[in-house]
């Protein structure tokens, strides 16, 4: 048998893992080199272990931004700030366009097209229409055809975030007739009484929390954003999180609303649908092709001038 090359082997990435983990109610530990989540059932303690190599991440909480990540060892659990195995050519590709604005306002257009064409993908997905989500396919590709050069035209982040809200209005309208919602008016976080709009604002945070996964493990500082970065802090975050938020949280809060849903409803169905998206893999994806890319063009009209 030939024997297998060093250099042909193949790193397992972190978005090629396959789990991810949401918890609430319960505690974390570790046991005798096993990673257990442990709940209460009246005077029982039910001990679960986690398949830690093929999990990707752990949220905990009801879906909170990232405050805090570790890498977790088949031994034992460990955080230490002199201790960092993340990738750095994705933060070095990012910070050569991060300083140029045009090059910036580019990277914030690739994400939102990105986004667009998520959204047209999964809404048509047969998954959707069985489960009662009955998208107007022609609307939707008008929808699509209409804004994709709005965003190539966009001449700076305002017109971006502009045309991003005008979007997102009609996305409300076109899931709304979709499950016979009725009428629908998109409240500020916190302040929404139907049920709609409380999914939309928990489905919202837990899209934050893959976010803030992708570009802790690509190395990227959630400061370094292209599209929030004005607005809201740690706004790479919010940026990475437009790729799914519409494109999954959207018509199932609406479809869980129309079922009578309860919270813990909601969010199962939500991170079924991240994982079957695989919106996480998705996400990483993404970002690698805009930071790698991007840098490439750089270093390309720089070796032609």
């Amino acid at each position: 048998m030939k024997p297998i090359a060093a250099s042909d082997l193949k790193t397992i990435l972190h978005s090629k893992r396959a789990n991810l983990y949401y918890l609430e109610h319960c505690r974390v530990l570790v046991n005798g080199g096993r990673v257990e989540y442990v709940t209460d059932a009246g005077k029982k303690s039910l001990y679960w272990n986690i398949p830690i190599a093929n999990t990707t991440s752990i949220l905990l909480g009801t879906g909170t931004p990232l405050f805090t990540a570790t890498d977790i060892d088949i031994d034992f659990v460990w955080m230490s700030p002199q201790s960092e195995y993340r990738p750095t050519e994705y933060l070095q590709a990012w910070v050569r366009f991060w300083f140029d604005d045009l090059l910036r306002l580019q990277a914030a257009k690739q994400l939102q097209t990105h986004r667009l064409q998520r959204i047209q993908q999964s809404w048509r997905a047969r998954t959707l229409h069985e489960a009662g989500f009955a998208i107007n396919v022609e609307r939707l590709d008008k929808l699509i055809q209409q804004f994709t050069p709005k965003i190539a035209s966009a001449s700076d982040i305002g017109t971006l975030l502009t045309d991003e809200a005008r979007l997102t209005k009609t996305l409300f309208k076109l899931a709304v007739d979709a499950v016979n919602y009725g009428d629908f008016t998109r409240a500020k976080r916190g302040s929404g009484t139907d049920l709609a709009n409380r999914f939309l604002d928990h489905g919202n945070y837990l899209a934050y929390g893959l976010g803030a996964t992708a570009t802790w493990v690509l190395g990227l500082p959630h400061g370094l954003a292209v599209l929030h970065g004005k607005t809201r802090r740690g706004g790479l975050v919010f940026d990475a999180a437009d790729l799914v938020k519409d494109s999954v949280i959207l018509p199932h809060a609406f479809l869980s609303a129309m079922r009578g849903e309860d919270e813990q409803q909601f969010r199962r169905r939500c991170i079924e649908a991240f994982t079957r998206d695989e919106s996480l893999d998705f996400m990483i994806d993404t970002l690698k092709a805009i930071a790698i890319g991007t840098a490439s063009r750089i270093a390309t009209q720089k070796a032609s001038s």
